[in-house]
């Protein structure tokens, strides 16, 4: 039997191998969303993706490791589609800010997202390797985003000399998070709009007039 493609060529490992890993991902992110991290398991994942567990096992040590590579994959995915490659930087702080949480509101209010950062959040708690990985892998990146935004800022002389700029950042991001993950009310654009409005009110560089 002859190893070509339809077209006469010889196939592409890399393509072949890029395509096992992209289905191997979105796997584990269907899987978690359904049975939770708990109940997750390599043979699933291989089941659902249509390869062999050896398969993963070469590219991952565990099931926390799949789903942290596919969380990576999965924020790559959100920054793609929301149009933007980087944190905004127009001259409007709270413009840029105000397009950035409205996102990440868009990205909690989707079932595609939503599913499996909760459970990656919640597997994160009970898994302390997961949850270092988890934040120095995923979230501080993002925040360091969000704080060199505000450094520019502070730079132009738009924010107080002396602010706290990882502070601040957590003032935006926690508000947003605990909302979502304790459901306290509803993820709005109008929620976001006005925790930027409030925060910024605090470290905005005052003058006199």
């Amino acid at each position: 039997m002859s190893s070509r493609t339809s077209d006469g060529k010889a196939p592409d490992p890399a393509r072949r191998s890029d395509r096992s890993r992209r289905a191997i991902l979105d796997a584990a992110l269907a899987l978690v969303g359904e049975v939770g991290y708990n109940k997750l398991t390599i043979e699933a994942i291989a089941a659902r993706a249509g390869v062999g567990k050896q398969t993963i096992y070469r590219w991952w040590p565990s099931k926390a490791a799949v789903l942290l590579d596919a969380s990576l994959a999965l924020a790559g995915d959100a920054e793609t589609e929301g149009g933007w490659t980087g944190f905004p930087d127009t001259g409007d702080l709270a413009a840029d800010l105000k397009l950035v949480l409205r996102a990440t509101v868009d990205q909690f209010n989707d079932e595609k997202y939503e599913a499996p950062v909760r459970a990656l959040t919640a597997a994160g708690a009970t898994d302390p390797e997961l949850g270092k990985r988890f934040t120095e892998q995923l979230l501080e990146p993002q925040l360091a985003l969000y704080e060199a935004r505000l450094r520019a800022a502070r730079e132009a002389g738009q924010l107080a000399a002396d602010v706290d700029l990882r502070l601040t950042v957590e003032m935006l991001v926690g508000p947003l998070t605990y909302r979502w993950l304790m459901q306290t009310g509803p993820l709005t654009h109008a929620f976001t709009d006005g925790l930027v409005d409030r925060v910024l009110g605090g470290v905005a560089n005052v003058t006199d007039a």
